[in-house]
């Protein structure tokens, strides 16, 4: 595609050399800016990782301006964010005031951003590893698409991510590997940008081989790319197989500083270590001291024709893995010092480095500043014209109708029940929400209730797998077909996998067209497992409906180990994500039918909700009053008098305990009001907002919590209890100036039946109202 613009072979590594180049002028510039030009109100370091970008250029250039189709897409390593912003400033997708802005309030981002940034950014990245792993499980949901007919094959793309080499030290790399071997991983190159440098050290030279095996075991191709083509010449030289040998053996840590040292340097080295054996002085003698540091820096990832050739010859749909040589900080000259992390060049050595690059001074942040007007309109003409010039928009993909869910029917039940009823019903309807519903889960599906959706819908599989448990006519509750329309994910036990699975399942509208809406089930003590990944796909703006059960000592057998206590802070914590814990089986199904429209509106996000095993009796309405204020976070299940003096607030599988305290201090405590809270997270954010809007300009607008406290008495009491952290529900004293006596768990608990662990953790309704008590008794 790209020798039709340029004419030839020889015409197109030229052009994408000179690319290379303005890569890394304007990436080292944009950080240099940020740092030593911008003034400086706090005196702190910007930062920018101008080595790290340094060592990407050339893999960038290959990638970006040849062998990027519109249809694939790319995480590009954290550090490597300002080489994103100057190929999109060539793009004209990248405006100078947000690279002058770079790492400022309102510019370009640190870390490539889809909700920060305003260039196309396909995946977000920042925590290392996650950018890696996301793009293999987007490779599986396009395969997931492409199998429900919603992508078609010809039009698949490949997934890629651009990773610095120390990412390969992250564990959920290897979990992510395990788990797309399992799924027959397609479509998918992770290209590592191997300059065997990371933050602290050098990378471990027992690791050099290792790698190839690891991936190749899970079924990956892997291209080395160690040398370039000025190392290959010079080895085909009398004297050159002795210095590729000794490249081969040289320590990582000898290498990067021969290479911060210059071409003295390693003249004196390879002279002294094999400077004897044949020909070796008279082919040292053929370079000069630059020469020769250039030769022996031409590794494979810096060289464009090694880069080209090894991407073309990988046309099929086999996952690759291309470990591309490089030298952190190459061709600037903080090259291999082991400080170059975190460094920069200062004003002098920038100086130098423009003079070196051909920018004239006042030209630094023109895209093609240096070249003379015929060599700029080239370039200029061949970015254009680049495929990845010509990638569309992401697409905009029409809303999924949301009928009104139905309660199930049971005097007595349990939310992580009643939830799997509810997904079994839509499962059956015929609606078009039950087409659209993926779930998955981390080997717990059975235990979170997705059973029955999945004996409904099946498992998804490529190829189709017989239950042989089925065709051997042994009675299952599991009726789990594995065939190519299943719509049920199972994964390993490993969390980091689940929730990346449903980041990339909830940015499947903005990046295939087609929107899915994924319900994924955890236990919910393991969401901690997680977090990070779970951090990563609201950061990103991923939708999708996560379901934590079961939760907290309502799990009482399985002890402390299995028994959440800090969840219910996460979900209020979490951008992007809005928490619900509801008590009874009518205000789940409610929520769930808010929580798959709140995944598709443009101001949405993702819903969790805090579920239990626990089967409580179900209230009897007398009327859908209760709804509205629910979906808000909160109503009252017995509405208090008018200037009452308490109330008990209760979230969750506590509900019975509360009504049991309510009814027995409803004699004493005249008018005493007992509040559902079916969301500490909305009224908690209800209530932070109204207190910004003083300082944001808005008018103040009564809160949620406000309205729903407001008819107590100043200064009453209110009990608040949950299991789970009391901070979650604490907080609401501070409302109106009440008086608060907290209930919760708030340490590890132990084993035991309810009863007994309800009265040790003070949870049962005799702590309840002792708590009432303490309210109005003296200091």
């Amino acid at each position: 595609m790209s020798e039709v613009i340029t004419g030839n072979r020889a015409d197109l590594v030229e052009t994408l050399e000179a690319l290379e180049k303005r890569l890394l002028w304007l990436s080292a510039w944009t950080i240099h800016n940020a740092n030593h030009l911008r003034p400086k109100r706090d005196g702190l370091k910007v930062g920018g990782h101008q080595a790290s970008c340094a060592s990407m250029t050339a893999i960038t250039a290959a990638l970006y301006f040849h062998a990027l189709r519109p249809q694939d897409k790319v995480a590009v390593k954290p550090h490597a964010g300002p080489v994103l912003h100057a190929i999109h400033y060539l793009l004209g997708e990248q405006t100078r005031d947000n690279l002058e802005r770079f790492r400022g309030l309102g510019g370009a981002q640190s870390y490539p951003s889809r909700t920060k940034d305003t260039i196309p950014v396909d995946f977000s990245t920042g925590s290392v590893g996650l950018g890696v792993a996301v793009t293999a499980f987007s490779s599986l949901v396009q395969d997931y698409l492409v199998a429900h007919g919603q992508v078609q094959e010809e039009d698949a793309g490949r997934m890629i991510a651009l990773m610095g080499d120390a990412e390969l030290d992250e564990g959920n790399i290897y979990e992510c590997l395990i788990e797309g071997y399992k799924h027959d991983l397609r479509n998918c190159w992770w290209i590592v940008d191997y300059n065997r440098q990371s933050l602290d050290s050098t990378t471990a030279d027992r690791m050099f081989r290792r790698f190839d095996d690891i991936f190749e075991t899970c079924g990956w191709r892997v291209v080395t790319l160690k040398h370039g083509k000025l190392q290959r010449e010079a080895f085909r030289k009398p004297g050159g197989k002795a210095i590729e040998e000794w490249i081969e053996q040289c320590p990582n840590a000898d290498f990067a500083v021969l290479t911060y040292q210059g071409g003295a340097a390693w003249r004196e080295r390879l002279m002294a270590d094999i400077g004897r054996k044949a020909n070796v002085r008279k082919l040292l003698d053929n370079y000069d001291d630059d020469a020769l540091a250039a030769l022996m820096t031409n590794l494979g990832g810096h060289c464009i024709e090694s880069l080209i050739d090894a991407f073309d010859a990988c046309d099929d749909d086999r996952p690759t893995l291309f470990i591309a040589y490089t030298v952190k900080g190459h061709g600037l000259p903080l090259a291999g010092h082991k400080d170059n992390h975190s460094g920069m060049m200062n004003p002098p050595q920038m100086e130098q480095f423009r003079t070196g690059m051909g920018v004239p001074e006042g030209q630094e942040w023109e895209p093609w500043g240096g070249l003379g007007d015929n060599a700029a309109a080239a370039l200029e003409a061949f970015v254009k014209a680049s495929p990845i010039a010509r990638k569309p928009a992401e697409p905009v993909a029409p809303a999924v109708a949301v009928p009104a869910l139905a309660a199930p029917e049971g005097a007595e039940q349990s939310t992580q029940a009643a939830f799997g009823r509810i997904l079994l019903d839509i499962a059956k309807s015929g609606e078009e929400l039950a087409d659209r519903i993926v779930t998955t889960a981390p080997d717990v599906t059975q235990t979170t209730n997705l059973g029955g959706f999945v004996n409904q819908r099946g498992l998804f599989r490529r190829q189709e797998l017989a239950d042989v448990f089925q065709k051997a006519r042994i009675p299952s509750a599991q009726k789990w077909s594995a065939h190519a329309a299943g719509q049920h994910i199972e994964l390993g036990i490993a969390e980091s996998n689940f929730f990346i699975m449903l980041a990339s399942l909830g940015l499947s509208a903005p990046h295939f067209g087609t929107r899915l809406l994924p319900v994924g089930t955890v236990y919910d003590p393991f969401i901690a497992r997680g977090l990070d990944a779970l951090n990563y796909g609201c950061y990103q703006d991923a939708r999708f409906l996560l379901v934590g059960t079961p939760s907290g000592l309502t799990l009482a057998a399985e002890g402390g180990a299995h028994q959440s206590i800090n969840t219910p802070l996460i979900g209020m914590g979490q951008p992007g994500l809005t928490a619900f814990e509801p008590a009874f089986a009518d205000e789940l199904a409610l929520i769930m039918g808010w929580s798959f429209d709140h995944m598709q509106q443009d101001d949405g996000g993702s819903v969790y909700l805090r579920l239990s095993t626990r089967a409580i009796a179900q209230p009897v309405r007398e009327d859908g009053d209760w709804q509205a204020d629910a979906l808000k976070g909160g109503y009252w299940l017995r509405k208090p008098a008018s200037g009452a003096q308490a109330a008990i607030a209760f979230c969750g599988a506590v509900a019975p305990e509360a009504l049991s305290a309510w009814e027995q201090l409803a004699e004493d405590l005249p008018g005493l009001g007992l509040l559902n809270v079916t969301s500490p997270d909305l009224l908690h954010r209800g209530w932070s907002a109204r207190r910004a809007a003083r300082w944001t300009g808005k008018r103040p607008a009564r809160c949620h919590a406000e309205t729903l406290l407001g008819s107590l008495a100043p200064g009453a009491g209110l009990v608040t209890v949950l299991d789970g952290s009391p901070g979650a529900l604490s907080w609401l004293g501070g409302v109106r100036g009440m008086r608060v006596s907290p209930l919760g768990t708030d340490r590890f608990g132990q084993t035991g039946d309810l009863p007994d662990l309800h009265r040790a953790y003070r949870l049962d309704a005799d702590a309840i109202i002792d708590a009432a008590a303490e309210l109005f008794l003296e200091d």
